[in-house]
C-alpha cells in the first residue's frame, strides 16, 4: 500500500528564491580600497619617508584604519609593496630607454641620471636604497643586473676604464642617492654636478690604476 506520509504536492511546497551572490561586489570594493591605499601611501612615503604615521595614509586614502590593516597588517608590509612597485616601474623604464641608446657611454650616463632623478622625488625609496640597494633584495638584484649589462657594453667601445666593476658602479649609485636626498633641489642641479664629476672619473681617459677593493678578510668587524 503506498505511503501517504508527507505527501505534499510538489507544486504546493514552499519555495525560496536564492539571493544573488554579493562576493563580486565586495571583491571590487576591496580592490578599490587597496588601490587607494597604495596610491596614497606612495605619495606620503615619497614626501615624508618610511617613518610616517600610517594614520596619515589612511586619511589620505579615504579608508578607515581597520580597512588599511585588513590589506596590510603592518606598515612594513605596506611600505615594501609600494616601494617595490615604484622601484620596478621606474627601473624598467630607465633600462628600456638606456638600451635603446646606441651610444653605450650615454646609455650608462642616462641610466644614472634617470635613476637619481626618480630618487630625488622619493625619500622612502632613497632610505631603502641605502639600506639594501632597493626595497627588496630582488629589486637590488634587478638593478645590479641592469648596471652589469650597461657596464659590459662600455669597455667594448673603449669608453669606460677597464678596471671598473659592476660592484663599483652599484656602490656609486648608492652613494649618489644619498647625495640626492641630502642636497634636494637647493641649489637646483647640485647633485647633477656631482654626477658629472663622478662619471668623468669613470672615463677610459683616466689610466692611473684604481686601488684594489678590500677583501672580506680586510673588512673591519664590529664584534
Amino acid at each position: 500500500m503506498p505511503s501517504t506520509l508527507n505527501a505534499v504536492p510538489l507544486a504546493d511546497q514552499p519555495t525560496t528564491a536564492p539571493e544573488p551572490p554579493a562576493k563580486p561586489a565586495r571583491r571590487a570594493d576591496a580592490e578599490r580600497n587597496r588601490a587607494a591605499i597604495i596610491e596614497a601611501a606612495g605619495a606620503v612615503f615619497a614626501e615624508q619617508g618610511g617613518t610616517v604615521d600610517v594614520r596619515e595614509i589612511a586619511r589620505s586614502s579615504g579608508v578607515g584604519m581597520g580597512t588599511l590593516y585588513r590589506h596590510f597588517p603592518t606598515k612594513d608590509a605596506l611600505l615594501a609593496t609600494v616601494l617595490e612597485q615604484q622601484f620596478t616601474s621606474w627601473l624598467t623604464a630607465a633600462h628600456q630607454r638606456a638600451v635603446a641608446t646606441e651610444d653605450s657611454w650615454q646609455a650608462l650616463a642616462d641610466f644614472f641620471e634617470q635613476t637619481l632623478s626618480n630618487q630625488a622625488r622619493n625619500r622612502a625609496l632613497v632610505e631603502s636604497y641605502a639600506t639594501t640597494g632597493g626595497p627588496t633584495h630582488a629589486c637590488a638584484s634587478h638593478c645590479h643586473s641592469i648596471i652589469d649589462d650597461l657596464r659590459t657594453r662600455c669597455p667594448d667601445a673603449g669608453l669606460l676604464r677597464p678596471d671598473v666593476t659592476t660592484a663599483d658602479l652599484f656602490l656609486l649609485l648608492t652613494a649618489l642617492s644619498q647625495t640626492v636626498q641630502t642636497t634636494g633641489d637647493s641649489p637646483p642641479g647640485r647633485w647633477r654636478r656631482l654626477l658629472r664629476i663622478s662619471l668623468d672619473g669613470l672615463s677610459s681617459r683616466n689610466t692611473e690604476p684604481l686601488p684594489e677593493p678590500a677583501s672580506l678578510a680586510d673588512t673591519p668587524r664590529n664584534d
